[in-house]
């Protein structure tokens, strides 16, 4: 039995896989602790970690020289107290996966002696996780080809990205029959955070759909709580079925249960989507410094699996304009779902509980 900290930013896209890699190393009866932020309250209660530990963090501006000197200071400090940390705990290795909270925790594990492993899930790698993979034993990719690794190559071990119990369960579900008179399962979501831009956007661009597509239509979609009342109306004038929610906590089942999926593009999104094989619609989140998400995106419709559009381009219109061409051709749907599963990595969970426990054992990985 080893003692593993994981290290991750509060956020879906970074617990996620995190929570995933617990419940495996969990099961082979290693003790688990996490190391985030106060974020991770949406999430935490649902975390297979023994305790949770809460570091100060921040990110850094290097736009503006005032907030960066305080973020670094809040770094410091954060470095300070996961120090003092892990000294109570004890580790035996860590695995940090990104975000700048992970930041002073694995800087701090590193000071120990604690040797660690990066992960990320992304086909670039993230700023924080470039920060600190110099210092890391292993960089665990989720895609064979990640922008921003030069110079740390013979780190590099591919894993995929490891998805939740949750996910792994449905990974099987066949695709829905699609015929002609049959209900159309459109699901809608953000990430853990939620899009505004599809409350603007879908409920406009279905409105424009032929009656006949929009009477079949079984619709479920994420919606923040401030832009729920406008999109109820929307949908009930355009007689639409739609189930929302600002968060829906069984979204694996409800993707395996969809013809086509609307999101964006995060790491996780994309490797729920492809361990599950369902199409979809990828919006990649705009004005991100490495386009993460659009170079995510990029890979799975450059294969056959989805399609990619840009937020900057895209309006009503357009997007009425590729679902009534995607709904009119229910064989490219699952089509493309059938290459998107082909992409998944269903054994990413156990290459890096591998990892994981090759270094808490003191092996070389």
């Amino acid at each position: 039995m080893s003692v593993i900290v994981l290290m991750a930013g509060g956020t879906g896209g970074h617990l996620f896989p995190a929570m995933a890699l617990a419940q495996e190393l969990r099961r082979r009866g290693h003790v688990i602790h996490l190391m985030t932020d106060e974020r991770v309250a949406q999430y935490g209660d649902d975390f297979p970690a023994s305790q949770t530990h809460i570091v100060p963090s921040a990110t850094p501006s290097i736009r503006n020289p005032l907030k960066l000197a305080a973020a670094v200071a809040k770094l410091s400090w954060g470095t300070i107290i996961a120090w003092q940390m892990l000294g109570g705990i004890r580790a035996d290795a860590a695995v940090a996966f990104g975000g700048y909270p992970t930041v002073p925790s694995f800087l701090a594990a590193r000071l120990r002696g604690v040797p660690g492993i990066i992960h990320d899930a992304n086909a670039v790698l993230g700023r924080a996780n470039h920060l600190l993979a110099r210092f890391a034993n292993v960089l665990a990719l989720s895609f064979a080809k990640t922008s921003r690794i030069e110079g740390f190559e013979k780190k590099v071990v591919l894993t995929g990205n490891p998805v939740r119990d949750r996910v792994r369960a449905v990974a099987n579900t066949p695709y829905p029959p699609l015929g002609p008179n049959s209900p159309i399962k459109l699901l809608v979501f953000g990430g853990s955070q939620g899009a505004r831009v599809f409350a603007e956007l879908v409920p406009a661009a279905i409105e424009m759909l032929p009656p006949e597509f929009r009477s079949r239509l079984r619709l479920v979609q994420q919606c923040r709580i401030e832009d729920l009342e406008r999109v109820t109306e929307t949908y009930r004038q355009a007689k639409v079925n739609v189930e929302l929610a600002p968060f829906f906590a069984d979204l694996p089942e409800r993707i395996a249960n969809s013809h086509l999926v609307i999101s964006r593009s995060g790491g996780g999104t994309v490797a729920e989507l492809c361990i599950i094989g369902r199409p979809a619609i990828m919006v990649p989140l705009p004005g991100a410094i490495d386009a993460d998400q659009k170079m995510n995106a990029l890979v799975l419709t450059k294969a056959g699996g989805g399609w990619i559009e840009e937020q900057s381009e895209l309006n009503t219109m357009v997007l009425a304009g590729r679902l009534k061409s995607l709904l009119d051709s229910p064989q490219m749907l699952e089509r493309a779902g059938i290459i998107a599963k082909s992409l998944g990595r269903p054994d990413a969970i156990a290459l890096l509980a591998d990892l994981a426990e090759k270094l808490a054992q003191g092996k070389k990985p």
